[in-house]
């Protein structure tokens, strides 16, 4: 029996240890072990005739023990969604260890120095197929395009066959490895908003003042370099503080963490030192786009940049995804205090409490001229704002996990739903017409410790009056769903992650760089 199997399969069977109980399997050829509890591959327990070793899904957080030995005639390694990331692994897959090994699955492990892990690969001289997607150094602009000129052997990278035009497109960039940085740059652009309802539909009954003015603005977290400077102040929590330091100077930030990142790389390896002065650490920001007064449709037009050299914490993100907001901002305004009247009044208290007519001319003394200036001061008074008042309208989550399969943007329209919010009018309608009715009870309680017909009288007008309440109740309940029937409300979004289309295009952008 063991001398007739060539494909052995174990697929999530909780298998945690290779016995030497394999090497019974004279003819095997295949080996699948995916989704087990494997966590150390010890080689000597492999048959030697072994082609295909998948382990797609294990523990295995080191390469050591696995490539002291390995089978001579592996064409096939499938290592995927394993926690493998060191230098040490690196070293370890290279032709010393597998000279015939043709395919190789690395696909959603950890490994962030592209050049150093490709340089090893391009040692291999018999590997056409190569999946490396769902690594954190696949999120920087030069993936693709540096692995497509760096292993000028491989024929299919991540699935998709590498074409001659692309080979083209990308030559060169392998001579510009120590140039280029593992850093991955994200641009989130917010477009239109719609489906908003508008604050004032309803007031057209409301007073002169307070003044009322409502603006939006869309809030939305996502993850960036920071430097010790900006993190003092990004640590205020101050929204207006984080606000201004976010937009005012991101820019020049970001410039500057790229020349602060490259400057403390070392040489030899590529990766950040950490005992340098200058350091670079990955935090969760929060962008607001500018505000907007309402209108039906709301075109933010909002893009910004973030730049991320912590490649590992960037593809955690992007696997949560984003939550966005919708903010509105209400702010009161009310007539500034006149210079005329503290004067006036203490005039009028006089008048009042001596009946003098002669006290009557400091009020009355004023010209046509200085009566027409008043007019004109009440027809444009001077206003002075509350403290703007902050609600959350809505919020979504938007899934990125795609960005990390592959794709290089998710362009998704956002459904909020309807905002099922009661417009003020109706609130305050219901409030004063409780209070009322409640005055109303107050006032004809008195008269209900008398005789027994005004007990009855006002038993029977206590009724009629609970029955308007519940009729009045009804009224404002039968508004407010009225206008609760809103359209849903829609946010554009696109999240891209910069790549390099070609080699000029990266030598452009990197030769200030170079030439600083």
């Amino acid at each position: 029996m063991y001398s007739y199997f060539t494909t052995l399969r174990i697929v999530d069977k909780a298998v945690s240890v290779i016995d030497d109980g394999l090497l019974k399997f004279s003819k095997l050829e295949e080996l699948v072990l995916s989704a087990n509890k494997i966590s150390e591959i010890p080689v000597e327990n492999l048959p030697s005739t072994l082609k295909i070793l998948e382990l797609r899904a294990n523990r295995l957080s080191a390469l050591n023990s696995f490539t002291s030995c390995s089978p001579p005639r592996l064409q096939y390694l499938g290592l995927s969604s394993n926690s493998l990331s060191s230098h040490r692994d690196i070293s370890n897959l290279t032709d010393r260890h597998w000279p015939q090994l043709v395919c190789l699955d690395l696909s959603d492990c950890e490994f962030q120095n592209q050049p150093a892990l490709l340089s090893a690969l391009s040692t291999l001289p018999s590997l056409k197929t190569l999946v490396l997607e769902g690594n954190p150094f696949t999120l920087a602009p030069s993936y693709p395009g540096f692995t497509v000129d760096s292993l000028p052997q491989l024929s299919c990278l991540d699935g998709s066959w590498i074409s001659a035009e692309e080979r083209h497109r990308f030559r060169g960039l392998a001579k510009m490895s120590d140039l280029i940085v593992d850093q991955a740059s994200a641009t989130v652009n917010v477009g239109r908003v719609k489906g908003l309802p508008d604050p004032l539909s309803a007031d057209e009954n409301a007073p002169d003042f307070p003044v009322v003015t409502y603006s939006y603005f869309i809030t939305y977290e996502f993850l960036s370099d920071q430097t010790p400077a900006t993190l003092d102040v990004n640590s205020e929590s101050n929204f207006d503080t984080e606000h201004v330091t976010e937009e005012g100077s991101s820019d020049a930030d970001l410039q500057s963490n790229k020349n602060c990142l490259r400057a403390t790389l070392k040489p030899d390896t590529g990766v950040l030192n950490s005992e340098e002065t200058c350091h670079v650490a990955a935090h969760v920001s929060r962008h607001s786009t500018s505000k907007l007064t309402w209108s039906e449709c709301m075109d933010f037009s909002d893009t910004h940049m973030f730049i991320v050299s912590d490649l590992g914490g960037l593809k955690k993100f992007l696997n949560q995804g984003l939550n966005l907001t919708i903010e509105e901002e209400k702010v009161l305004s009310w007539p500034a205090a006149s210079e005329d009247i503290p004067a006036a009044k203490p005039n009028r208290n006089v008048k009042e409490k001596k009946g003098g007519k002669g006290k009557e001319s400091p009020i009355k003394s004023g010209s046509n001229k200085d009566k027409s200036k008043d007019k004109k001061k009440k027809s444009v008074p001077e206003l002075v704002q509350d403290a703007p008042i902050r609600r959350s309208l809505g919020s979504v989550h938007i899934p990125l996990g795609s960005l990390v399969k592959g794709d290089h943007k998710v362009d998704v329209l956002c459904d909020l739903g309807a905002l099922h919010a009661e417009s003020e009018v109706v609130q305050t309608l219901g409030k004063d017409l409780g209070k009322k009715i409640k005055e109303e009870k107050e006032d004809k309680e008195p008269k209900r410790r008398g005789g027994s017909d005004t007990r009855q009288k006002n038993t029977a007008l206590s009724k009629g009056k609970g029955k308007g309440k519940k009729d009045h109740e009804v009224d404002v309940q039968a508004d407010s769903s009225v206008s609760v029937q809103l359209e849903p409300v829609t946010v554009e979004l696109t999240v891209k992650l910069e790549k390099w289309q070609s080699a000029s295009e990266a030598h452009q952008l990197l030769l200030p760089h170079q030439t600083s």
